[in-house]
C-alpha cells in the first residue's frame, strides 16, 4: 500500500497526462432524481476530507477544478428545473 506522498505524486502524474485539461462535450441525459443525487454527491465531495493519510483526487484538485465542479452541478440544477427545491432540500 501507497503511503499519502506516494498516492498523491501518482494522482498529480495521472492528472498531468497530456490532454486531461481538454474540454470535451457530453450529451447526457439524466433523471432529476439523479441530478439532486449528483450534486449532493459533488458538495459531500468537496466539503468533507478523505481518510487521513489516504488522499483522494478531490483532494488534491485545484480550487479552479472544484469550482468547476460547483459550476457543473449548479448547472444541472438550473437545467432541470430544481434550484429553488435544492435550495430547499439544504434547509432541512
Amino acid at each position: 500500500m501507497m503511503n499519502a506522498k506516494e498516492l498523491t505524486s501518482v494522482y498529480d502524474t495521472i492528472m498531468s497526462i497530456s490532454g486531461m485539461n481538454d474540454q470535451i462535450k457530453i450529451d447526457l441525459k439524466i433523471s432529476r432524481r439523479n441530478v439532486l443525487l449528483l450534486t449532493q454527491a459533488i458538495k459531500r465531495a468537496l466539503s468533507f476530507p478523505g481518510v487521513e493519510g489516504n488522499p483522494d483526487l478531490i483532494e488534491i484538485a485545484s480550487n479552479e477544478t472544484k469550482e468547476e465542479l460547483l459550476a457543473l452541478s449548479a448547472d444541472c440544477l438550473q437545467k432541470s428545473g430544481l434550484v429553488e427545491l435544492n435550495k430547499r432540500l439544504a434547509k432541512l
